[in-house]
């Protein structure tokens, strides 16, 4: 019995890390499409209709996301962790009205700087072919890293630390 345990552990452990690395290269090659340019985003209304200007002087995640897609509802508590300790502004695609998106966040305890993406012109402007989609940029609002996909909490976190120095 006990052989038996280890056998079926060992195959979903194996299972994992086959996903992981898959996970990671079609991330890898999703993410070669993207924008690499520096960050120019000039001022942008928010869906609670003020303003959202970068701080020159902090990274910054640009975040990419819609109310449809289910892995960004997996992801959005991450964000939503990321934003109480770094710079985070989130651009919500082709997900309905400012109120439609609003509403979206109350019901899902969210509280991170959301800009309404209606008609994608900003998801084109960065090349956006999948959802969700992040970007780091470092306080020169250089491109440090991108991800197409899920990411986790400490992945996120380790990677704003990073774009702070």
């Amino acid at each position: 019995m006990k052989s038996k345990i280890l056998h079926y552990a060992k195959e979903i452990l194996i299972f994992f890390i086959i996903m992981t690395v898959f996970a990671n290269l079609l991330s890898l090659y999703k993410s070669s499409e993207l924008n690499k340019s520096t960050l120019d985003l000039s001022l942008l209304k928010t869906i609670n209709n003020t303003f959202f200007e970068l701080d020159r002087e902090k990274p910054i995640l640009v975040h990419f996301w819609a109310t449809w897609c289910p892995t960004c509802k997996l992801e959005a508590s991450n964000i939503n962790t990321i934003s109480k300790s770094y710079q985070v502004v989130t651009i919500a695609v082709k997900s309905g009205s400012d109120q439609e998106i609003k509403n979206y966040l109350d019901k899902n305890n969210l509280h991170f700087i959301t800009i309404n993406d209606y008609n994608s012109q900003l998801a084109q402007k960065f090349n956006i072919g999948a959802y969700p989609t992040t970007f780091i940029y470092d306080k020169n609002k250089n491109l440090i890293f991108s991800e197409v996909g899920y990411t986790s909490t400490w992945g996120l976190l380790l990677r704003m630390w990073w774009a702070s120095f």
